[in-house]
């Protein structure tokens, strides 16, 4: 598992990117979710890197 949290706004960022972040789970800001520590997940955080931090749990 790892910890993602939404550290910056989703306003105004590319549509993909919004996508990437909902489908994390990230609704708003300082919200922390888990998630399954895959490969597709790990690439969707990288995508939204510069939005998320991410911790391993």
């Amino acid at each position: 598992m790892m910890k993602v949290t939404l550290i910056r706004s989703m306003n105004g960022r590319l549509k993909k990117h919004q996508a990437c972040a909902r489908g994390l789970g990230l609704r708003r800001m300082h919200q922390t979710v888990s998630v399954e520590d895959t490969p597709a997940t790990r690439g969707m955080a990288a995508k939204v890197s510069y939005m998320v931090r991410v911790e391993d749990a």
